[in-house]
């Protein structure tokens, strides 16, 4: 008797889910022009080995056009240990990059058990260098109280639709219980095929590793992906406040 009554007190209280966003972390390289002339002091001296003749930048109605001529060795050149990329301008762009977040805090509302809740927020990226860029998320533990009761991370809809943290699967079920996210627009992983495709967060108090959600090597502006949140309970959930913290980190490579 007493455990039917518990069941019907957590059916009928408010399940109060937020998450709240870390701010995300920008880590960026810059670069200034270097000018080929010849520096010393008292103990070096430094050579240019030569000479550009029509470096700079150009324009007109219909193009941009930043150059350099001259290099004598230019090109990616690579060994166990380091990677040297001269000329062509490598560290050179015209696009800043760029990293935001449209919503940092996301509320799934009350839950019903069996019936699924979502939220949306969209990352945004501006790219411009000669390397790639990637955005990486983890949550920094399960979606929880403050008393420890937990939701599962989701594994979809199970069997052959078990889903992972690097593998989407289709998660449809209404009794299919847990949290997860879906992506879908510009960048993203390709086993999100459509949006009934979703992946557990990894988790870090699990040791787990960030996973990476966006990334392209082509220039581009305003590349743009939205990250769907969803949450479904069981009519056994514990009623409470919860949340957790999903932490990004975007990085450019020149």
């Amino acid at each position: 008797m007493q455990k039917l009554k518990s069941k019907c007190k957590s059916f009928f209280n408010t399940f109060n889910f937020l998450l709240v966003f870390l701010t995300f972390t920008f880590l960026l390289l810059t670069s200034k022009p270097l000018l080929a002339v010849s520096m010393e002091s008292s103990r070096f001296r430094i050579e240019s080995a030569n000479t550009s003749s029509a470096a700079g930048n150009k324009s007109s109605d219909n193009y941009k056009l930043s150059d350099t001529i001259g290099q004598l060795a230019a090109g990616e050149f690579s060994s166990t240990g380091y990677v040297v990329k001269a000329g062509f301008q490598y560290l050179h762009s015209i696009i800043p990059f760029r990293f935001s977040i449209s919503d940092i805090n996301i509320a799934l509302g009350t839950l019903t058990p069996n019936t699924s809740s979502t939220a949306t927020t969209v990352l945004s990226v501006y790219f411009g260098g000669a390397g790639q860029y990637q955005v990486t998320a983890i949550e920094e533990g399960a979606l929880k109280t403050l008393s420890g009761n937990s939701v599962p991370d989701t594994s979809c809809d199970g069997g052959a639709e078990t889903c992972s943290e690097s593998q989407a699967k289709t998660w449809s079920s209404s009794t299919a219980y847990g949290f997860g996210y879906n992506m879908s627009g510009n960048d993203v992983p390709a086993d999100f095929i459509s949006g009934t495709q979703y992946r557990p967060f990894p988790d870090r108090t699990a040791a787990e590793s960030p996973v990476v959600i966006m990334s392209s090597s082509d220039v581009g502006k305003n590349r743009q992906s939205t990250m769907t949140f969803k949450a479904n309970i069981s009519p056994i959930q514990p009623a409470g406040s919860y949340q957790t913290i999903i932490n990004f980190v975007a990085t450019p490579s020149f």
